[in-house]
């Protein structure tokens, strides 16, 4: 067995000196979602340096990486070029081919993914520009600066709306849509960094076709941006105690769940060593075949 090297411990994020304010907590909504999931997670990805090797790529991230990239520069082209006949074009030159099975799995994802792109850019005005396409938006609380990058942002009426594409198996609902982190943060911070109100965000899963929306008041974007606030004082405490000198282990505890069998950091993990081990292309190989066993969970994705 390869000898344990403990982890380095990692200056805190924020370090207050005396009478002097804190700074402020630079994260992303993935970033935040790490370590929500999982501490241990988080640790390995956003606190350990060196950090601990990662397991191989995952097909599902490749194919949900070149639809999303595809989409973008659909919209880059000129409004006479946006058609439908351009996606196969657009999508071998965004393909990312990590992950596979083998060749003939990859064809297969890139025919789905084709057929994704074209049923759903059937449903798109050419000439209706969005406000931004992979746009970032940023803003700072009295606790966070956090920035975050949207899949597309649109103007409709006097205000702006937050969509995000998804292309993983699991069909979406305005549940997801009203509970999404992240989709709260980006219209929280789209307001603010477009000068425009902002309270609808849409979840566009690409393989059903359907939009799940949820309409956020001010209220609610301010209960997740607080609970946004509260995970990264969660996170800095966590550092603190570890760069004291306690058990990094126990500092950012693991939390066990179907999604170890899918973290990058399994085989390093302690406790993901014991989940179910998954081949980095089985989650796309049930997406081509709807009829496999549906009660497995399947990791979600972009």
């Amino acid at each position: 067995m390869s000898e344990q090297v403990r982890p380095r411990a990692a200056v805190p994020e924020q370090l207050a000196l005396g009478g002097m304010p804190e700074k402020l907590f630079v994260c992303t909504p993935s970033k935040l979602g790490a370590y929500e999931d999982c501490p241990r997670r988080f640790r390995y990805q956003y606190v350990d340096r060196p950090q601990p090797q990662k397991g191989p790529p995952w097909a599902h991230n490749s194919l949900g990486a070149s639809v999303h990239t595809a989409l973008k520069n659909w919209y880059a082209l000129d409004v006479a070029a946006r058609t439908v006949e351009a996606l196969p074009r657009l999508l071998r030159a965004t393909w990312v081919a990590e992950g596979y099975r083998d060749g003939a799995q990859e064809r297969a994802a890139f025919d789905v993914a084709l057929r994704w792109l074209e049923e759903y850019v059937g449903t798109l005005d050419p000439a209706d520009d969005p406000v931004g396409v992979e746009r970032v938006v940023a803003t700072r609380t009295p606790v966070l600066a956090f920035n975050g990058r949207v899949d597309r942002i649109d103007r409709r009426g006097d205000e702006l709306v937050i969509v995000d594409y998804k292309t993983g198996r699991a069909p979406l609902t305005s549940d997801d849509a009203r509970g999404s982190r992240a989709l709260a943060l980006y219209a929280f911070a789209a307001e603010r960094t477009i000068h425009r109100r902002c309270r609808s965000v849409e979840l566009h899963h690409l393989p059903t076709g359907s939009v799940a929306a949820h309409e956020h008041t001010e209220e609610s974007l301010r209960r997740h941006v607080s609970r946004a606030e509260d995970t990264a004082r969660d996170i800095v405490a966590a550092q603190r105690r570890m760069a004291a000198g306690e058990d990094p282990d126990a500092a950012f505890p693991t939390a066990p769940s179907n999604r170890c069998s899918w973290c990058d950091w399994r085989r390093v993990c302690p406790v993901g060593r014991d989940a179910v081990e998954r081949e980095p292309w089985s989650s796309v190989q049930r997406a081509l075949d709807p009829a496999g066993d549906a009660a497995e969970s399947t990791p979600a994705a972009g």
